[in-house]
């Protein structure tokens, strides 16, 4: 199989697959909706009872929609992924499931009303860059007297167990397109063959913001290459 990269950006690729079978190529696309991991929101620990400031005014930890809907909303803020740096945390090395660096973030969410909780809110526990890079998602609006105090574990998942843990969305194939017009066949990727918006559409594969294209597809070949080699090996064991 090869691979051409027709167009690329931070958030988006455009590739060519040239001899492979589209089984190969649907191969490829699964594994880049569904098996690339990522990291997400998957605890949530709400402060329970009233938060006095520095004022000394009192506010009840309770917001007008229910913390599993709370909950929910923050699973689905992107996370900023490194995955030559975390480990799933159900096979970490370091700390077999217990939660550490190297398999877990924590964020923590201290806000009072009136004012709406947005991803800007939460609040690394340590780096810095950890922060959500879209500061603008709407999470909750608190009203006078009201606040939140929560702590945020985000771990590795992949898509096949949960939406929020979907690398990548838009992800796509289709044949290379055959122009001919007589006797002349033309190259449809040519830049000097006009672009026709009523018979042609172009797709292409986005990411989030927690993960570069490149990284994603060098994530998804990967996967793939250790799957097609685990099963060369059964196939052989077999003969």
């Amino acid at each position: 199989m090869k691979v051409k990269v027709l167009a690329s950006a931070e958030d988006s690729m455009r590739l060519l697959l040239e001899e492979v079978e589209p089984a190969y190529a649907n191969a490829l696309r699964r594994v880049l909706v569904s098996d690339v991991p990522k990291m997400a929101i998957e605890d949530v620990e709400f402060h329970l009872g009233p938060i006095r400031a520095d004022d000394g005014k009192e506010y009840e930890s309770v917001g007008p929609l229910f913390d599993e809907m709370i909950a929910h909303r923050l699973g689905l803020v992107p996370i900023p992924t490194d995955l030559a740096l975390y480990n799933h945390r159900e096979d970490c090395p370091t700390c077999h499931g217990e939660g550490c660096p190297n398999c877990t973030i924590i964020y923590s969410v201290n806000k009072r009303g009136p004012g709406v909780v947005t991803s800007a809110d939460l609040e690394p526990i340590g780096d810095a860059k950890l922060r959500p890079k879209d500061s603008k998602i709407p999470i909750v609006k608190l009203g006078d007297g009201q606040a939140m105090l929560i702590y945020a574990t985000a771990v590795l998942g992949s898509g096949k167990d949960h939406a929020k843990w979907q690398s990548t969305h838009g992800v796509g194939y289709r044949y290379y397109p055959i122009l001919k017009a007589g006797s002349k066949t033309l190259d449809a990727l040519d830049p000097s063959v006009p672009f026709c918006e009523s018979h042609m559409q172009s797709t292409s594969t986005e990411e989030e913001e927690t993960l570069s294209a490149k990284a994603v597809l060098l994530a998804s070949l990967d996967i793939l290459a250790k799957r097609f080699s685990e099963l060369a090996t059964q196939a052989t064991a077999l003969a």
